[in-house]
């Protein structure tokens, strides 16, 4: 078996690698020396000391508002916003509470009504289309290819039924379609598209960063993503009324002054009567946490890959592993990565899984049964309305795997992580 020379001659023995992370010991009937990762894979972004001083401020302030009658200066989130637009070449932001909120807010602005139909990804995670059901409005699924992309000619297919007037692009876990060709599908059916980036800030595709495609875009900088407040999103646009319809649904009452990267007054004048006060703002407190980040950004990419260019370099050498190879358009931000396991039934894969997790590295197997922590997926959304076919998705899911890389890895803790999953197939593989 390819698997086994894998372990014994491709990659370093235990005893090599074992270090304060990893402890060896002789389990599993196969006699081989197994190995635990007694690190944590998954650790966050880790927020700059170089907040402190500032979140101390807001703190004894006691501003942790972004709006205020009584005051002529600039919030740490509107300074934020400003900050971000330049970043992602975009004209207006508006800053949330959570990407989840963002998403809505986009449907909203974009005219999704009770009623209509959004498309989105089938693979995706379930606050995508639980932002459609939020904005009452059906989601309708787009199948995904075993390389985790949307399928374009099912894609096409949707659009000719002029079902749907949005599309919720989500490049999940930074996977990326041919964009070009998706932008060009909705724009001959008069789709407009909403890019989903929650798992993509900081990457671009053919050198245009990914979230200036669409019509309007969305982010996130929840715990496990690129920027990291606990909670929040950004909403980025060149569409004025859009903006500013945004601006006044996500809480500013008739502060919109106040906001860092907004339309002129005028624009606002069209809708500051007309549009719900959703509240859900940004608070200055996650803003200063962020500021800082954005500008690491580039480093945290380059450090990301690195790790997962070592880990998909390990798993290579694991002939019962199938590697999602990366386009050459797609500069991307390795902060996860995703592999299949083709060679396994059902119960195999769930053995393989626990097996793993025993010995320190946690997978996420979109194939399970039941919805499971984070993981989750299409068809087991009883919220929304289950496409008839998916036949494509369904089969890739089945077989997934999905593990965050965190920035806290070196390379010996990448090769122990490899080494595991490697020793946890022989053994899975050696019990059936």
């Amino acid at each position: 078996m390819l698997l086994f020379s894998a372990i014994s001659s491709g990659l370093k023995k235990p005893s090599m690698l074992t270090s304060t992370h990893g402890q060896s010991s002789k389990l599993g009937d196969c006699g081989l020396d197994r190995t635990r990762f007694t690190k944590t894979a998954s650790d966050p972004v880790p927020v700059p000391a170089s907040v402190l001083g500032r979140v101390t401020e807001i703190l004894q302030s006691g501003r942790l508002f972004r709006y205020g009658e009584d005051t002529t200066e600039q919030s740490d989130v509107s300074l934020f916003e400003a900050e971000f637009a330049t970043f992602s070449n975009r004209r207006y932001v508006n800053a949330v509470n959570s990407c989840g909120c963002s998403l809505f807010l986009a449907l909203q602005a974009l005219g999704v009504e009770n009623g209509d139909y959004v498309l989105c990804n089938a693979f995706t995670l379930a606050p995508v289309p639980g932002a459609i059901v939020h904005a009452g409005a059906t989601p309708l699924f787009v199948d995904a290819k075993r390389d985790l992309t949307v399928d374009l000619e099912h894609l096409q297919r949707l659009c000719q039924q002029d079902r749907a007037k949005v599309f919720m692009l989500s490049h999940m876990r930074g996977h990326f379609a041919d964009i070009d060709k998706i932008i060009a599908i909705c724009k001959r059916h008069k789709v407009k598209v909403l890019e989903d980036c929650a798992h993509t800030l900081g990457a671009d595709w053919a050198g245009k960063n990914v979230g200036g495609f669409g019509d309007i875009a969305c982010y996130s900088s929840q715990t496990f993503k690129h920027l990291n407040s606990g909670e929040g999103g950004l909403i980025a646009t060149d569409d004025a009324d859009m903006a500013a319809k945004i601006t006044i649904m996500s809480g500013s009452y008739m502060l919109y002054q106040q906001n860092g990267a907004r339309p002129d007054d005028d624009v606002f004048e069209k809708y500051r009567d007309q549009m719900p006060n959703y509240s859900m703002r940004m608070t200055n407190l996650s803003a200063a946490l962020l500021r800082p980040q954005l500008d690491l950004l580039e480093t945290h990419k380059t450090e990301w890959n690195k790790r997962y260019r070592w880990i998909e370099s390990g798993l290579r050498q694991l002939g019962d592993v199938e590697i999602i190879e990366r386009g050459t358009k797609e500069n991307f931000v390795g902060s996860s990565i995703q592999f299949h396991v083709p060679g396994m039934n059902d119960q195999q894969l769930e053995l393989f899984v626990d097996d793993a997790a025993a010995h320190g590295v946690y997978l996420k197997w979109f194939g399970r049964d039941r919805t499971t922590g984070f993981t989750s997926r299409f068809d087991q959304w009883g919220y929304a309305e289950s496409n008839a076919g998916l036949t494509a998705t369904r089969e890739t899911l089945q077989t997934l795997m999905d593990m965050r890389i965190a920035l806290s890895l070196n390379e010996d803790d990448c090769r122990i992580i490899t080494l595991i999953i490697g020793e946890a197939l022989a053994v899975t593989m050696d019990k059936n």
